[in-house]
């Protein structure tokens, strides 16, 4: 099973942590970490009732740390792109879909819930590999912070034990950063280079990438620059 943080970017409200650590814990979850939050003092001990060690117990980090240490990062969002010809929040799944991409992999996981008046920025999602959202009625779509955080730990709660790491952060990088390389080699538009990077950032995301997967595919675009440079096929391949 990956080890599962639950990041919460800016909270506004210390009764809405509270309650956050309170949902955790009745679902086996301890790992919280609080990105720049309000203060914390009395009601938000009292909401988290008896998930006051979760709460007590939460690391203090900025986001660029998040990432930095995240093998994989997922970002929840209510606000989604309404065409796949718009990359910032496309694809999306539902808990039950990130359940599924996660249940076979070990590493360490960060699910990022945004501020309860306007989420997480476009930044913040570009850098993320996952979109996730739940999915509530239109008549009445925007969910408590707390709520939100668990209905997602339910859908995670019951994950088998990972048979396989999923592949570090540096590692995806270094393979987005060859790819932006690959691109330039064969001239790929320049206005399209940083959306199509998105987009791979999405599929290595949704894919669960393995550090044997990530040594392939670089192997593949080394094999492709190769060509590039001996288009003849000369000795030496």
């Amino acid at each position: 099973m990956p080890e599962i943080s639950i990041v919460l970017v800016e909270p506004l409200y210390e009764g809405n942590v509270g309650f956050v650590a309170r949902a955790m814990k009745n679902f086996g979850f301890t790992r919280l970490v609080l990105v720049n939050p309000c203060a914390l003092g009395d009601d938000s001990l009292a909401r988290a009732s008896h998930a006051r060690d979760v709460l007590e117990g939460a690391a203090r980090m900025s986001l660029e740390e998040v990432y930095a240490e995240s093998d994989l990062v997922v970002a929840t969002t209510g606000e989604l792109s309404k065409s796949v010809c718009t990359s910032m929040r496309m694809p999306y799944f539902t808990p039950a879909e990130i359940r599924t991409i996660l249940e076979e992999a070990g590493g360490s996981v960060s699910i990022l819930f945004g501020r309860e008046n306007w989420g997480l920025n476009n930044e913040e999602v570009s850098r993320a590999d996952l979109i996730c959202t739940i999915p509530t009625s239109e008549i009445y779509p925007i969910m408590n912070l707390s709520h939100a955080v668990a209905v997602v730990c339910h859908e995670l709660a019951h994950l088998p034990r990972g048979t396989y790491r999923l592949a570090g952060k540096t590692e995806r990088e270094s393979l987005i950063q060859h790819f932006g390389q690959f691109l330039e080699r064969i001239e790929h538009p320049d206005y399209k280079r940083a959306n199509t990077l998105l987009m791979m950032r999405r599929i290595f995301g949704r894919t669960a990438l393995t550090t044997r997967e990530v040594s392939t595919l670089h192997g593949l675009l080394r094999r492709a620059e190769w060509h590039l440079d001996h288009p003849d096929g000369e000795e030496g391949q």
